[in-house]
Order: C-alpha cells, then structure tokens, then sequence
C-alpha cells in the first residue's frame, strides 16, 4: 500500500465523516463540514499526482481513486437533498451519469480499453467540488448575499456533467457492445 493509495482510503474514510458532520446540527457544522470535503477533493488531486510522479500507479489505485471520487460527491449530494439545500434532481442526473459513464468504461475495461479522463471530465469533477462546497457553505455567505449562489453554482455542474458524459459516450461508441 504506497502513499497515492492510502491517501485514497483516506478520502474514502473520510466519507461517513462528512455524512454524520452535514447531518447532524453543531455549532458550526457547515465550517467542518467544508473543512472535510476540501480535505477530500485536495487528496484527490494529490493521490493522482504522486501516483504518476513517483510511477506508483497500481490497480489498486486505479480502481479505487475513481470510486473514492464517486462516493465523496455523491454521498454530499444526497445529503444535501436529505437538508433540502438542492432539488432531488439534481443528485439524480449527476449520480446518473457517474452510472453510466462507470459502465462505459467498465465495457472497455473488458476489452482492454482504458478510457482516460477528458478535458470535460476534469471539467465535471471542479464544478462539482465547487458547487457543492458553495452549497455547503450557503449558510455562511447567506448575510452577504441572497442570491441562491450554491444553486446557480449546481446548475452549471449539472450542465458541465451532462455535457461531460455525452462526450464519453460520443468519443467511445465505437466497439462499445
């Protein structure tokens, strides 16, 4: 077990975490909440990073790093839906696409195709991260502003996910059974 792989278990155990720090009410609770999820996304970005800059890169890895991904953005979404912060389908479409994009790929997996990550992809998961740490945090910025900026900021990530996914499945229908 390398570095990139326990900070990906990390981000997995982390998970739960920010589920019972969202839904239960403490003082502060949206600050520590941000606080993990921030935790979470940056590991992401580190694992993958020391994965290819150390040539630690395993199947492991491979496997889990997507998922940790996976369960961190939707475990927040459904919680958030649970806190009525965002409509229902909104986690619906986004937790959608991660389905099918995950079968897509699993597809080629089986004919020894690695799909990789698009610009669009990359795309997806940022907006994600930044509209649901805006959501999260809504409370905090609501004596600033009213404007629903967490709501505006999930529009524009389910539209980037939406566009993200059609792309994997323009970009891979060739050889797809």
């Amino acid at each position: 077990m390398n570095l990139p792989n326990k900070l990906t278990m990390f981000r997995i155990i982390l998970v739960p975490v920010l589920v019972v720090v969202l839904l239960i009410n403490i003082p502060y609770g949206d600050y520590f909440a941000a606080a993990i999820f921030i935790l979470a996304a940056l590991t992401d970005s580190l694992d993958g990073y020391l994965a290819r800059r150390w040539k630690q890169v395993t199947r492991l890895g491979i496997f889990l790093d997507p998922l940790a991904d996976k369960l961190l953005i939707m475990a927040a979404l459904i919680c958030l839906v649970q806190l009525g912060r965002i409509p229902g389908w909104i986690a619906i479409v986004i937790i959608a696409r991660e389905f099918a994009v995950s079968g897509l790929r699993a597809i080629k997996a089986g004919d020894g195709i690695v799909i990789p990550a698009s610009i669009w992809g990359k795309l997806k998961t940022l907006t994600q991260v930044i509209a649901v740490l805006l959501v999260i945090l809504e409370s905090v910025y609501r004596s600033i502003t009213t404007l629903p900026i967490g709501l505006w900021a999930m529009y524009v990530a389910v539209v980037i996910t939406i566009i993200s996914g059609v792309e994997y499945f323009y970009r891979f229908r060739k050889g797809a059974r």
